[in-house]
């Protein structure tokens, strides 16, 4: 199925790289190469594998404690009534996990949507979020991974909105997030920010805990 679909992939990045550019002279390096790499990649390089597999912990319906060291002004917010929901996405080819966050932060109604998966091309996870505090996409992309992991360090930048203050506005702002299987039970996500010039610090931590079934 998939050797049938790779003349299609192929036609489809260079109509995307030819409309994206200025000219189709500036844009044949980058075409030539992403159609290479769909020709010449085997099916099973394509489809989801060992690297999947190790997210298959996250998958369920979790407790969450949201502790938030960034909006409080200075002073922790601890949420611990947030409930997450966590699947693979039957649509996707189960390539990525979808993950529902709802529940409170600071006494105000919270939500989080996130994406996380694994790119077989790149060899690398990524991870995208939306919430209802920060009015731009979260996205990080980790480095090339040669062997599995139970912890994944994914970097990535955002421009702040003035969560760190009115000095950071529009500033690119460089951020990691870590998330750590610790068993098949339990896992935290941590998110940290680098502010200009300042050392890297923990704003967000969320510990999981599985919800037993009813």
């Amino acid at each position: 199925m998939l050797n049938r679909l790779a003349p299609a992939l192929v036609s489809a990045v260079a109509v995307l790289g030819l409309a994206g550019a200025p000219s189709a002279s500036a844009a044949a390096p980058i075409t030539a190469r992403a159609a290479a790499q769909v020709r010449s990649a085997p099916a099973d390089a394509l489809a989801p594998g060992p690297f999947h597999r190790q997210l298959d912990p996250l998958a369920g319906t979790w407790k969450a404690v949201k502790t938030n060291y960034l909006l409080g002004g200075g002073k922790p917010i601890v949420s611990r009534d947030i409930t997450v929901t966590t699947r693979w996405i039957a649509k996707t080819g189960g390539r990525f996990l979808e993950e529902r966050t709802e529940g409170t932060l600071g006494g105000n109604p919270y939500f989080r949507l996130g994406v996380l998966g694994f790119s077989t091309i790149d060899r690398r996870y990524e991870w995208t979020t939306f919430d209802s505090v920060t009015p731009t996409a979260m996205t990080y992309r980790g480095p090339a991974l040669t062997k599995r992991t139970n912890k994944l360090s994914l970097p990535g930048t955002f421009t702040d909105p003035g969560v760190l203050g009115p000095e950071y506005v529009g500033k690119t702002i460089p951020m990691r997030t870590v998330i750590t299987i610790r068993s098949n039970d339990k896992h935290t996500f941590d998110l940290y920010f680098t502010p200009p010039g300042q050392s890297e610090r923990l704003v967000d931590r969320v510990v999981y805990t599985r919800r037993a079934p009813a």
